[in-house]
């Protein structure tokens, strides 16, 4: 797909973060997030806890920091701590993105569908000396050192102590259960707030993949504000294609691109949403028509 060009560089979002940071003058002692810490027994901090927000993100995660930026991150809590008897020491992050739909967003930026997946939160996994989740609107992630055998018993036991904090810690995106969950490739969905398929006017969609029939595709969900926000999306989109020689061909259910790099691409609107399947080869056009017509389905249910 065409990419579009960022509508502001890193280093102009890290300034204009930089001085909102400045401004609200916070420190941990007066952060809300702190409370969510978990007070361990056999574990004590080996310092203060440390407090970031936006404009001070970089500080602490570098390379990641846009990615987190760019979900409207507000601010994040540190714990460091160190086990009373062994070597053992345990990190504990806990972002506050706002909202469970961006909570989501960037923790599924982050997943793969072939991680160990288990119930805390919305959703938690583990991988090897980590384990991350999500919890109404905050994304945590534990990190365990010199634990040994006993990391993922020990961490899975702090994420329910912090879980219990949470309110309304159990919800996924509502907009997730429009996908059909024939040919779904398990927790292979995702939620991208700004530049949805590589376009800058493209925003708030839902991605998620399928395998059928040996064919590996793709649908989306894109969610305007409103009917004329959608509409305003669906024309910008159709007018880059016939730019780019690739005139949208109507359907009876909406249009049909062939792209040079997602190949067949069908998709709809429907109210404030846009509705599509791209990734469809050559030959196998009646299996995106289907897709497609069954998240038209799903919407207007």
């Amino acid at each position: 797909m065409i990419q579009a060009r960022r509508a502001r560089p890193a280093l102009l979002l890290s300034v204009y973060f930089f001085f909102v940071s400045l401004a609200l003058g916070q420190d941990a002692s007066e952060s809300s997030l702190r409370s969510l810490l978990p007070g361990l027994p056999a574990w004590t901090l080996t310092e203060a806890p440390s407090v970031y927000l936006p404009g001070t993100l970089f500080e602490y995660i570098d390379g990641a920091a846009e990615n987190y930026l760019s979900y409207g991150f507000r601010e994040l809590v540190v714990g460091n701590y160190k086990e009373e008897k062994s070597a053992a020491t345990l990190t504990v992050e806990i972002y506050d993105m706002g909202d469970e739909v961006r909570a989501f967003g960037v923790y599924s930026s982050e997943r793969y569908p072939e991680s160990h997946f288990f119930k805390v939160g919305s959703q938690g996994y583990w991988e090897e000396g980590a384990l991350n989740f999500i919890a109404g609107s905050y994304y945590v992630k534990l990190l365990c050192f010199d634990c040994g055998g006993g990391a993922e018993p020990t961490l899975v036991s702090i994420a329910r102590d912090i879980e219990k904090k949470v309110p309304n810690n159990s919800k996924l995106p509502p907009r997730l259960g429009l996908f059909p969950r024939d040919g779904l490739i398990a927790n292979s969905e995702k939620f991208i707030l700004q530049n949805v398929l590589g376009y800058g006017f493209l925003h708030h969609g839902y991605l998620a993949s399928y395998r059928v029939q040996d064919q590996e595709f793709d649908l989306f969900i894109i969610q305007g504000t409103d009917t004329q926000d959608a509409q305003n999306m669906v024309t910008q989109y159709l007018n880059i294609q016939r730019e780019s020689s690739q005139t949208a061909q109507p359907t009876n259910l909406g249009f049909h691109v062939r792209d040079r790099y997602a190949n067949n691409i069908y998709f709809t609107q429907s109210g404030n949403l846009i509705l599509g399947v791209m990734r469809i080869k050559d030959g196998f056009e009646e299996m995106g028509k289907k897709y497609l017509g069954l998240l038209v389905q799903a919407a207007k249910s």
